[in-house]
C-alpha cells in the first residue's frame, strides 16, 4: 500500500511514517516544515519506499499531485500547540480548515481513502468525566483565540463526516488525547517535553495555574498502533475514535514525577495563566478519554506507562 502522510515530518506523523515503512508500505510525505522538522525523517530519506515533498496543504496543486500518486491519505498536517494557536489564530484557522478541505476535495476527486487526525480539543472544557465520542462539546466564546483550534478541528470532522455521508468518500477519524514521546518539542506548549527538558537542566518546572488540572498521556508508539489498527479495519469507515491513555495525573504531580525519574534538582514554580498567556485565557480542568469504542471495534489498548514516556523523552533529549 502507498500512503500519503501530510505533516509527516511532524511529531506524530513521523512516527506513523516509521511504522508504515517498517511493515513494508510506501510513504509520500507532504510537509512545509513550518512546525515539522526534517530531522524527524532524515533516517528515511534514502529509503527506496519513502519520498518527501516539501509543500503546503494550502497549495491545491501540490495536494492533488501528491494524492493522485497514492492509495490512502493520512492527514496529520495542522497548526498545532496552544502557543501557536493563541499567537497566530487566523493563520491557524486557515491552515486547519482550508487545508483539510483541500485534502478532502482531492481525495474525493481521485477516489482515495482518508484518515483525518483530530484532537481531544474538540471537547473544549467539558470536564464531566471520561469523554466518549458522542460527548458534548463545551467551548468558550468564538472571540477567544484559545478555542479556535477546537472550532477548526470540529469543522474538519464535520466536513469529513459529510463527505462520507453525502459523497461516499471512505473516511476515518481519530481524536488524539495528549500524545507524547520522542521528537515532541516543548516550545509549542507541550507540557511533558517542556518539563523533562527543564528537569535535565535542573531548571525550574513551570506549572501554569494551580497544577490541579489533570490530563492523561499516551505514548506516541501506542497512538501509532491505534492509527494502524483503525486504517486497517473496514469496520472503522465513517467512524470517529478516541486514541489515548485513561491513566490520569494532575499537572503538579506530573512535575514531581518528572523530577523524581530524571533525578533532577529542579524546583516547581507556579505561574498564573494571566502571566503566561493573553488576558482571559481559559483551560480545561480535566480531560480523560473513554477508549471503550476503539477497544471494542479493533481491539486496541495502550500498553506503555507514563514512566516509559518520561524515560523515552529524557533519553531522546539527552541524545
Amino acid at each position: 500500500m502507498r500512503y500519503l502522510v501530510t505533516g509527516g515530518a511532524g511529531f506524530i506523523g513521523s512516527h506513523v511514517c516509521d511504522a508504515l515503512i517498517q511493515r513494508g508500505d510506501s510513504v509520500v510525505v507532504l510537509d512545509d516544515l513550518s512546525t515539522g522538522n526534517k530531522k524527524n525523517i532524515e533516517h528515511l530519506i534514502s529509503h527506496a519506499s519513502f519520498k518527501l515533498v516539501q509543500g503546503s496543504i494550502l497549495d491545491t496543486s501540490a495536494v492533488e499531485s501528491a494524492i493522485k500518486s497514492v492509495d490512502h491519505v493520512l492527514h496529520f498536517a495542522a497548526a498545532v500547540g496552544v502557543f501557536t494557536i493563541v499567537d497566530k489564530p487566523l493563520e491557524s484557522l486557515m491552515t486547519n480548515i482550508r487545508g483539510t478541505e483541500n485534502i478532502l476535495e482531492a481525495a474525493h476527486m481521485h477516489g482515495k481513502e482518508v484518515l483525518i487526525a483530530s484532537s481531544s480539543e474538540v471537547y473544549g472544557k467539558n470536564a464531566g468525566g471520561a469523554l466518549h465520542e458522542e460527548s458534548d462539546r463545551i467551548v468558550g466564546s468564538p472571540l477567544k483565540s484559545r478555542w479556535s483550534y477546537s472550532e477548526a478541528k470540529a469543522i474538519d470532522e464535520s466536513m469529513a463526516y459529510f463527505f462520507y455521508q453525502e459523497k461516499k468518500l471512505a473516511v476515518r477519524l481519530v481524536r488524539f488525547f495528549n500524545t507524547v514521546g520522542p521528537r515532541q518539542v516543548g516550545h509549542y506548549g507541550m507540557v511533558v517535553p517542556r518539563f523533562v527538558s527543564a528537569a535535565l537542566k535542573n531548571e525550574p518546572l513551570t506549572v501554569y495555574g494551580t497544577g490541579s488540572q489533570s490530563r492523561c498521556f499516551c505514548h506516541v508508539y501506542d497512538a501509532v498502533a491505534g492509527v494502524l489498527a483503525v486504517i486497517d479495519s473496514n469496520a472503522t469507515l465513517g467512524e470517529v475514535f478516541n486514541i489515548g491513555n485513561d491513566e490520569e495525573i494532575t499537572i503538579e504531580n506530573l512535575a514531581h514525577e518528572v523530577i523524581e525519574l530524571t533525578g533532577s534538582r529542579s524546583i516547581i514554580e507556579k505561574v498564573l495563566y494571566e502571566k503566561a498567556y493573553a488576558p482571559g485565557f481559559e483551560d480545561m480542568q480535566r480531560r480523560v478519554p473513554d477508549i471503550s469504542k476503539i477497544k471494542r471495534v479493533v481491539g486496541w489498548t495502550p500498553k506503555l506507562s507514563l514512566d516509559s514516556i518520561i524515560s523515552n523523552i529524557a533519553t531522546h533529549l539527552k541524545a
